[in-house]
């Protein structure tokens, strides 16, 4: 595993709000940079140090490591930088059993873990903690969307299908959460799985005018292209991590005019996301994807409350992450009282700009949305 320490390196101390920090802050990234789902924490990392980077500012400190996606690697990973690095706050976990993991031992020893994608309902509702935040979402969030979408649109009888692990389960909660029809099979796929042609032979078989999965990484790649492949022509509805930016450029043309749901898109029509995308592109010299918004949002989230208050205090730090005062690539952005997002989530549909496959928005499917299991945190 490669250790990668970056600090800022340019200009004057001072943060996103011209404010000097009140002292420094060391940050520990745990994420996945190698294996099947390399490209989202790569991706998330990228979006994170471009804020700090555009930050200019020497007082803030990154640790990055991989977790090569295992547990048990991301738990090392965790005791070090707490008990060796002596880091303030950790971030960057993609997957939400590496999440169960670690943040509740993190938070337990009075760390902040600041959620750049991981977001399983347990942490959400009674598992709530005042020193956990997510700045992506809760892992429900885009497939109520798809749900309330799939309903919109006239589909009642669905096949759907997801990972075996919490987010898989939160997905397909999610989904019939908001979804008016009938699921015609309910299927958990094994984390990882490359080989669809079972799935894909009983979606054949099924009778559903519809389909709904979510296979993050390399698991939605495989899919996809085996699903092309088998001619099967059912419709198919997915969160945009099954049709995300690296995912469209793997899979090809068999994408496009795949309706999905998220969050973020490149083209919200707001100041700060036109700044991004435009950064992004001009540094990496690709397209950000999602995972690159939350990564940079929850940076700049960070930036924003160390102006404002020093992490060592931690009731004064925890108030200024929950005043969300910064400007999300999202725009409206707030937290709901349980450290989770309030925000809009929008219909999107895979298209062709040149050679390169992306998403444009076509609908808004949830405004306003807070998750279900905000009622459940005690805080």
């Amino acid at each position: 595993m490669k250790n990668i320490i970056a600090a800022g390196l340019f200009g004057l101390a001072m943060s996103v709000s011209g404010l000097a920090f009140a002292e420094p802050i060391k940050i520990g990234m745990i994420t996945t940079l190698s294996g099947g789902g390399a490209g989202l924490g790569i991706d998330a990392r990228d979006g994170f140090m471009l804020a700090i980077e555009k930050a200019s500012n020497p007082e803030i400190e990154v640790v990055v490591e991989d977790d090569a996606q295992k547990p048990e690697i991301a738990v090392q990973l965790a005791d070090k930088m707490i008990q060796s690095d002596k880091v303030d706050i950790l971030t960057g976990i993609i997957w939400s059993n590496l999440a169960m993991a670690v943040v509740p031992s993190a938070v337990a020893q009075g760390k902040f873990y600041i959620s750049v994608n991981a977001a399983p309902s347990q942490l959400a509702g009674a598992g709530c903690d005042p020193h956990y935040f997510s700045v992506s979402y809760q892992n429900d969030n885009l497939h109520e969307a798809a749900g309330a979408y799939a309903t919109k649109a006239g589909y009642e009888k669905t096949f759907i299908l997801a990972p075996n692990y919490p987010a898989g389960k939160d997905s397909l909660a999610g989904f019939k959460r908001f979804y008016k029809g009938e699921v015609v099979n309910e299927l958990y796929t094994q984390l990882g799985q490359t080989d669809y042609a079972a799935e894909i032979a009983q979606i054949r078989a099924s009778g559903a005018d519809s389909v709904f999965f979510f296979l993050p990484g390399g698991m939605g790649i495989a899919f996809m292209k085996q699903y092309a492949q088998s001619g099967v022509d059912t419709p198919l509805i997915g969160p945009a991590f099954s049709f995300d930016q690296n995912i469209l450029q793997a899979v090809g043309d068999a994408a496009l005019g795949v309706k999905n749901t998220a969050n973020w898109s490149k083209d919200i029509d707001n100041a700060a996301n036109k700044e991004f995308v435009e950064a992004y592109k001009a540094k990496y010299g690709r397209l950000p994807s999602v995972y690159s918004a939350y990564g940079y949002d929850t940076a700049n989230l960070i930036l924003s409350a160390a102006g404002e208050a020093s992490v060592s205090d931690a009731d004064a730090f925890q108030k200024a992450l929950e005043a969300a005062d910064f400007d999300s690539v999202r725009g409206k952005f707030s937290f709901g009282p349980n450290h989770h997002p309030i925000q809009d989530i929008y219909v999107r549909e895979v298209v062709k700009e040149g050679d390169i496959l992306t998403n444009k928005i076509v609908d808004t499917a949830l405004e306003d949305h807070q998750d279900a299991y905000a009622k459940d945190c005690k805080m």
